[in-house]
């Protein structure tokens, strides 16, 4: 097992809320994970959608793990959505991450989520903070 899907298979542990969404873990590298997940009906809004905060907490969940892959401790500092597509419940959604920027300091994720159709359903990014502190595993 690499260092990477060490570090992930930790944080997703200790991490009820993914846990909690049913996220299954696809695929770990340094800087790039997939992961996904069933919609279930708990999980849609009044119209019968599912909750922007859902596909937005998978794609979250794909930056930390991508993010800390490389070893060292990183937090979010900022993030962005935007919801292409509706989803429903039953979706199977799939969450992609791509390393856009990495420094000493700050790194820049894209995660696009497409559906069990291949369609794309939103298209995050997300900057997060390197620490010095590199994880124990």
């Amino acid at each position: 097992m690499t260092k990477a899907q060490k570090i992930v298979e930790k944080m997703y542990l200790n991490d009820a809320f993914s846990q909690w969404l049913g996220i299954k873990i696809l695929s770990v590298d340094e800087s790039k994970v997939s992961l996904q997940m069933e919609v279930r009906p708990e999980m849609t809004n009044g119209f019968k959608v599912t909750h922007g905060g859902i596909t937005y907490s998978l794609a979250d969940s794909a930056l930390a793990f991508a993010s800390n892959g490389h070893g060292r401790l990183c937090m979010s500092i900022e993030t962005s959505i935007s919801h292409t597509r509706s989803v429903r419940s039953g979706d199977t959604l799939t969450a992609v991450s791509e390393e856009v920027s990495l420094s000493n300091k700050i790194g820049v994720y894209h995660i696009k989520v497409t559906n069990q159709n291949d369609q794309t359903v939103a298209l995050f990014k997300g900057m997060v903070f390197r620490k010095e502190e590199e994880w124990e595993v």
